[in-house]
């Protein structure tokens, strides 16, 4: 099922994206193995893995990618070390070529008339044809399905699931530097992105903010910048340094925010979210925000940078999730890559 075809897109046919803090069956994950995207940090980024993993048994079902049976042998090892019964993780064996999949993986819906699961499987173009050698990565979808055997639709568009957020009940946020952008989707209208959106997401009202943050090499995904958190609430990442280069940038998005509605006319709630100030060496900044957490079923895990502001951001994350157990996982070598925990996982719901 691919393109816009009215009569047979999700939501024409009952499906929406859920809001990632409802229930989960499963989160997908990829091991990390590149040095090139982790110069000199695979060893430890593993080791990050495993604690996420562990953060995360138990609660929800763990899909792992490995590109082979060597590679699954050693996060085999990697994961007892750390705590977890491997055997309680599904291994998929598949050439994949890195670890963003949030970007490249599925987007799962749910059929609100038939309570069924289906996904949509969008185009992935290494974000805008930046790195050739990660673009197969969009087949990964495809391999999933020739598993699950789900109702599967291609739009026929490129997106990353890391430029949008949505809270369940119709509204759906993003930015103009990442979909208006012409290295995605140069023949697409602002109009007509909207109607993709809403058509195979089963969005109703998109909030549009400017800018992401400087060294983000994606062009400004929202998982950096702003979240819901519950249907009419939303953290913004906040710069309150006014000599940072994400000052004006964030201060732009926090007043878009002040001033939206949801999907209903009404004003929603706007709360300001610590940034962990400069990470990065010579080579440049790196786009660490405290923004890219992963909501599981019974855990929020927050990426935490050995920064002052980590436990006021962890405070104000976990006062949002008062039945979940904020977990600070520290991704000082993981933001190497360009990403942290919400971009390397997504979620699969529960029916």
């Amino acid at each position: 099922m691919t393109g816009l075809n009215p009569t047979t897109t999700p939501l024409k046919l009952g499906y929406y994206m859920p809001a990632e803090w409802e229930k989960h069956d499963a989160i997908w994950l990829s091991w990390p193995h590149d040095p090139i995207t982790f110069p000199d940090r695979v060893e430890k980024v593993e080791k990050i893995y495993g604690e996420i993993i562990k953060s995360i048994m138990g609660n929800e079902k763990v899909n792992l990618f490995v590109k082979d049976s060597a590679m699954r042998e050693r996060a085999q090892g990697i994961l007892r070390q750390s705590g977890v019964n491997p055997d309680e993780i599904v291994f998929h064996v598949y050439d994949y070529a890195d670890v963003w999949f949030r970007d490249y993986g599925p987007i799962f819906l749910l059929n609100k008339k038939t309570k069924g699961l289906a996904m949509t499987h969008w185009i992935f173009n290494a974000w805008g044809g930046k790195y050739e050698t990660l673009m197969k990565d969009t087949n990964i979808p495809d391999f999933i399905n020739e598993r699950m055997k789900i109702p599967c639709f291609k739009p026929g568009i490129v997106l990353e699931g890391g430029s949008i957020d949505v809270n369940g009940k119709g509204t759906l946020l993003t930015t103009e530097q990442c979909l208006l952008n012409k290295n995605r989707n140069p023949h697409l209208t602002r109009e007509d992105i909207e109607a993709y959106l809403k058509e195979y997401l089963g969005v109703t009202h998109i909030i549009w903010l400017k800018n992401g943050i400087e060294g983000d090499d994606t062009d400004g995904h929202i998982d950096d910048i702003a979240r819901f958190v519950n249907p009419s609430t939303i953290l913004c990442a906040y710069e309150e340094n006014k000599n940072d280069e994400n000052y004006s940038i964030l201060h732009e998005n926090y007043e878009i925010l002040l001033n939206a509605k949801d999907q209903n006319g009404d004003r929603l709630n706007i709360i300001k979210l610590p940034m962990p100030g400069f990470v990065g060496d010579e080579e440049g900044r790196l786009p660490v925000s405290y923004a890219n957490f992963y909501i599981g079923n019974k855990v929020v895990l927050v990426p935490i940078f050995g920064h002052e502001n980590d436990m006021k951001a962890m405070e104000i994350i976990q006062g949002q999730f008062p039945g979940r157990r904020a977990v600070g996982i520290n991704c000082s070598d993981l933001v190497y890559g360009l990403g942290t925990l919400h971009c390397i996982s997504q979620q699969q719901p529960a029916l």
